[in-house]
């Protein structure tokens, strides 16, 4: 029987620099895509998949993403003197949101780290790792899609995009051999190698690794096994490419529109379409950019 996904582990302790100076004093985390933090855009994904715990890996300065979760009393007490019921709701419904928990990583050695660093937390048991820079709009949640491959082939699932051969040695990249008998949402590879940032005449494919992955607890054994790369880093990439010499992964194609909020582009893309969705906000701002348009 297929283990049950209870926990998503979102590692959170970089330190941003790609939106320097916004990110000296503030968790790039908590950098606002119109009125909520990025973080919580994953943690919502999460709990509306189906998960239960919410696991942050955290460092240094990234307080302000524990004071997010809980809940602010004089502020509460401030608006609910004030008959602002609607404000009210809005500050209480992060504290409110998930069952979360939180871990030190004290040096920022990679993403593997990250991850191994919330092994007691996690357990003998699979588990979803959301990186929050990864915003991704999709009808049905992308780790509910990806949590219906893992319940059919009980095995590792990581995001996959198709990227421009010209952009694709930003990404960590697989070779893989498509699920001909898979009927299910996107589409759906079996992984047979992956490569970490690839120059584009050699990657293996224009298949991206995207930041959702289910993972299995052997992938913390695999991380204690591989070995740092440059400035120390343990890379996920190279524990999840160890696991394919002993059991099958598979990448999933996911249907959804992703944007890349670490990146100063992206993150204003990001802004605008999802103010544009808002029904409080899209009309009259879609006027605002076709006026600035003439």
């Amino acid at each position: 029987m297929t283990a049950k996904v209870r926990k998503a582990v979102f590692p959170a302790a970089g330190l941003g620099t790609r939106f320097l100076p916004a990110t000296k004093a503030m968790p790039k985390e908590m950098l606002p895509l119109v009125d909520k933090p990025l973080i919580q855009y994953g943690v919502e994904e999460s709990l509306a998949s189906g998960i239960e715990k919410v696991i942050i890996v955290t460092g240094r300065g990234k307080a302000a993403m524990e004071d997010h979760f809980d809940h602010s009393f004089e502020l509460e007490h401030h608006l609910e003197a004030r008959g602002k019921t609607a404000l009210l709701a809005t500050a209480r419904h992060a504290a409110n949101l998930a069952d979360v928990s939180y871990v030190r990583q004290k040096q920022a050695l990679g993403l593997g780290h990250a991850v191994l660093r919330s092994r007691e937390l996690v357990g003998n048991e699979p588990f979803a790792v959301v990186l929050s820079d990864d915003i991704i709009d999709a009808e049905v949640p992308v780790l509910l899609q990806m949590l219906e491959v893992y319940e059919k082939y009980n095995a590792p699932v990581v995001a996959l995009m198709k990227v421009p051969r010209e952009r694709i040695s930003a990404y960590g990249v697989v070779a893989g051999e498509a699920v001909a008998d898979y009927s299910g949402r996107g589409s759906l590879f079996r992984i047979t190698d992956m490569v970490e940032k690839p120059k584009a005449e050699v990657a293996p494919s224009n298949l991206a690794i995207i930041g959702r992955y289910i993972l299995t607890p052997d992938i913390f054994s695999a991380i204690e096994n591989i070995t740092p790369g440059s400035g120390g880093e343990l890379q996920l990439t190279d524990a999840i490419k160890l696991l394919l010499k002993s059991r099958p992964v598979y990448g999933y194609v996911f249907e959804g529109t992703r944007y890349d909020a670490g990146d100063k582009q992206g993150f204003l893309q990001a802004t605008v379409e999802f103010a544009l969705k808002r029904e409080d906000l899209g009309p009259e701002f879609r006027a605002y950019l076709n006026s600035r348009a003439l």
